[in-house]
């Protein structure tokens, strides 16, 4: 680990300034549960740290009169506890999959949604694209967890953030201060996200002495005469630190038994949440069945585009989609 320099601003604008030095090289500190890894292993070399922790203002849950509004250090634990993301169950089972009770107490929505992939080849040093003298060594390689959409290009990793999809199908937004003292930008969190063409990119759209602050959640009106459900289903290969081979998450507004609404986002399955309109158009207009599920599961997929290895990651996907639509709407046993 090579020295750096550590700050602890107050304010974003604080925060801002501290970012903007050394030519952007440097890092953000939420809940610290990746970077210290990222840091240890040489994978980042930032100049300067800057720790948000003491920023009061990204801190926990409030409402405004549009929605909520999360703070990008709020943490796991302030999600499960919070009443006010009752109505929003996919959130809820996200935070509460995470059966590490220190990621839960550390873990922070803003880490999560800007955590670094997993793929073993960044993590060992050959970039974020994986390559060896321009040539990608998942492409031909050790491939059984990396992305079946999406990976036609250089990426074929898979986005490490577990409530990304949960959020992206409840129309969530991320607001992003920076890099001018005085910029500020709310935008869909489904376009936050990039798939990167070279190691120059990264796989958030945030430039040097950019940072998200909060996410924007629409308001659920309990009176409507739609009703929201959502649920997120996780497959796992081992419970603990574990991550997710392939999620789904989906949001369903549903009046008289029908579905007026619907939103299907896959994750870990591509260099970006995977949002799936095919399934979406499948629930639109029907009564959630078991077979209607399946037919929806089944859209998800349709596509995919499978490496030498992960053709497995198809059936798990398509099975993650089935049941957390029958999850929504209280029906994954039957």
């Amino acid at each position: 680990m090579i020295n750096f320099e550590y700050a602890q601003p107050r304010t974003e604008a604080e925060a801002v300034e501290f970012l903007q030095s050394h030519g952007g090289q440097t890092a953000v500190l939420a809940g610290g549960t990746d970077l210290f890894n990222l840091l240890r292993s040489d994978l980042i070399a930032p100049k300067r740290v800057v720790d948000i922790k003491r920023i009061d203002s990204l801190k926990g849950i409030q409402q405004v009169s549009d929605g909520l509004l999360i703070g990008a250090a709020t943490t796991l634990d302030e999600i499960l506890a919070s009443p006010l993301l009752s109505p929003y169950h996919s959130l809820r089972q996200i935070a509460d999959a995470h059966h590490s009770m220190q990621i839960q107490a550390m873990g922070t929505v803003g880490g999560d949604l800007c955590h670094l992939p997993n793929c073993w080849y960044f993590r060992n040093g050959y970039g974020l694209l994986g390559t060896v003298n321009g040539e990608s060594l998942a492409a031909d390689g050790r491939n059984q967890f990396h992305a079946i959409f999406g990976n036609r290009g250089p990426a074929m990793f898979v986005s490490a953030s577990r409530f990304a999809p949960a959020l992206i199908a409840w129309g969530a937004k991320v607001r992003l201060v920076g890099p001018a003292p005085d910029q500020v930008e709310l935008m869909p969190l489904e376009y936050f996200y990039v798939n990167p063409k070279t190691d120059k990119q990264s796989v958030t759209v945030l430039q040097p002495g950019q940072f998200v602050t909060h996410v924007w959640l629409p308001a659920v009106e309990p009176t409507s005469p739609v009703e929201q459900l959502s649920a997120a289903y996780e497959v796992l290969q081992l419970e603990g630190l574990d991550w997710p081979l392939a999620s789904a998450a989906v949001t369903l507004g549903v009046s008289a038994g029908i579905v007026r609404e619907a939103q299907v986002v896959l994750g870990h399955v591509a260099p970006t949440p995977w949002v799936s309109l095919d399934a979406a158009t499948v629930l639109m207009g029907r009564e959630v069945t078991v077979e209607l599920a399946e037919s929806a599961a089944e859209a998800a997929v349709a596509h995919a585009t499978p490496l030498s290895e992960n053709d497995y990651k198809v059936s798990i996907a398509r099975a993650a989609v089935k049941r957390a639509i029958l999850k929504a709407v209280d029906m994954l046993n039957v």
